[in-house]
């Protein structure tokens, strides 16, 4: 009977840099498919306006695809596509390696082969974690849903301006994330 091999952060750190995005969950190795061309440019949008909007009021960090470290023993590491952190929770001097812990705000954006059940699980997953809510971005139905632990859902339309109580002052239309020249 085949053992089954345990993976550690330190151990994902250490492998090998091919070009295959993995992540690690309960310490199995995970490989990760590469996202589409409109999933990237609507990550960048994101990640700009976010990271504008963070910097400009010195209010924390913007990262793409970096990995948090949700669990230990066995080690989970996750990488949401945009993930904020606030100024509080930032370690002096930054991390290396990975975040430890979750991030404040996690988002991801949907793509096609995405499942329901792996969405919902990516949202329970997060907040389960400690951040303090999840963006779920859907580029066909060009909409934002906001969720957090305590309240319901609020669902953003593109016309709509995105708000998350993490980010107070956001004042962003939906559809701007969503914009391609």
């Amino acid at each position: 009977m085949a053992t089954r091999t345990v993976l550690t952060a330190d151990d994902l750190l250490k492998l090998p840099r091919s070009g295959q995005r993995y992540e690690l969950v309960k310490g199995e190795l995970v490989r990760m498919t590469p996202p589409g061309f409109e999933h990237g440019e609507i990550v960048a949008n994101i990640a700009r306006i976010l990271g504008n909007f963070v910097v400009t009021r010195k209010s924390g960090s913007v990262v793409t695809e970096a990995g948090f470290l949700l669990g230990r023993d066995p080690d989970t590491v996750r990488a949401p596509d945009v993930a904020f952190v606030s100024r509080e929770r930032l370690a002096k001097p930054r991390p290396k390696g990975y975040f430890d812990g979750a991030p404040d705000v996690a988002v991801e954006v949907i793509s096609p082969n995405d499942t329901y059940l792996d969405v919902h699980g990516r949202i329970e997953e997060w907040l389960g974690a400690g951040s303090k809510s999840v963006w779920i971005v859907e580029p066909g139905r060009q909409r934002v849903t906001v969720y957090t632990a305590l309240d319901r859902p609020r669902v953003f339309e593109r016309d709509q301006t995105v708000a998350d109580p993490q980010l107070p002052g956001l004042d962003v239309a939906a559809a701007d994330f969503f914009a391609v020249e």
